[in-house]
């Protein structure tokens, strides 16, 4: 509430369409709260038993309320499973189906469908797993590059920012098949403490000429490094850069900054 009409911080309410309550919560997180998207785990339920974003009574019945109270961003867990126990459901396999029945919905992906101890290599559609999963999805259902499936990489950068190889496939894959303007920062440091290590090696982070013709993959450039840092999360929320650039200058953390220096 102290920093509200800094857009510094923008909310997500959680959503778990197979919770009791939550479907019925969404009203007041959209109209008490202004929440900007929606959070959920599809491989978590009561019961032990996750959902499909495409399930009739929870998945759908969640898109369709969330687009007629007007929050179009649904932040999705993908990938980092909690264990093997309705597994499935951790997967990236109803990104595609949903992306294409629901056109003018945002569906940001987080950790990517990337799985914490499996090796990431090139694409491959028979994979099953991991980033591959998310990628044969959308391009099984014809999601056009740059549209509306977002690429995160909280904690998936983290575990990849040590292995030069698997993170040039990563990046590399998604950048390509998600495309440039869809990948989107993150961090999880509220797990791991301090993000300078992964800003940093993000900075430096390169991808091989070699890999670049091998498999097809873009150099990394100032101009990507500015839309996956933060320029194309900005386009998902509707943020416009320069407007909130200039009105967080002299908020109270700005000035607490400036004490600092």
């Amino acid at each position: 509430d102290e920093m509200e009409g800094t857009h510094r911080l923008l909310i997500h309410g959680r959503v778990n369409p197979n919770q009791k309550g939550d479907l019925e919560a969404m009203d007041e997180l959209a109209e008490k709260w202004g929440v900007s998207a929606w959070k959920c785990y599809t491989q978590w339920g009561p019961d032990g038993r996750g959902f499909f974003l495409h399930d009739e009574d929870t998945g759908l019945v969640m898109i369709e309320k969330a687009r007629a109270l007007g929050v179009k961003n649904i932040c999705i867990h993908k990938g980092l499973p909690f264990s093997r126990r309705s597994y499935k459901h951790s997967l990236a396999s109803d990104i595609g189906i949903v992306a294409k029945i629901f056109p003018d919905v945002n569906f940001l992906v987080y950790h990517s469908g990337f799985i914490a101890g499996q090796p990431e290599g090139p694409y491959d559609p028979n994979r099953g797993e991991g980033i591959d999963e998310l990628i044969r999805s959308v391009e099984e259902h014809e999601i056009p590059r740059n549209s509306n499936v977002y690429a995160e990489l909280g904690s998936t950068w983290r575990f990849l920012m040590t292995n030069p190889t698997q993170a040039a496939h990563v990046i590399g894959k998604l950048l390509k098949f998600v495309g440039e303007n869809r990948v989107v920062w993150g961090t999880d440091s509220i797990w791991y403490g301090t993000p300078q290590d992964q800003i940093t090696a993000f900075r430096a982070f390169q991808i091989s000429a070699e890999f670049q013709e091998t498999y097809g993959y873009p150099a990394m450039t100032s101009e990507i490094r500015e839309k996956v840092f933060g320029l194309n999360a900005a386009d998902a929320y509707g943020v416009d850069v320069n407007e909130i650039r200039c009105g967080i200058t002299e908020d109270d953390i700005a000035k607490l900054q400036a004490s600092l220096d």
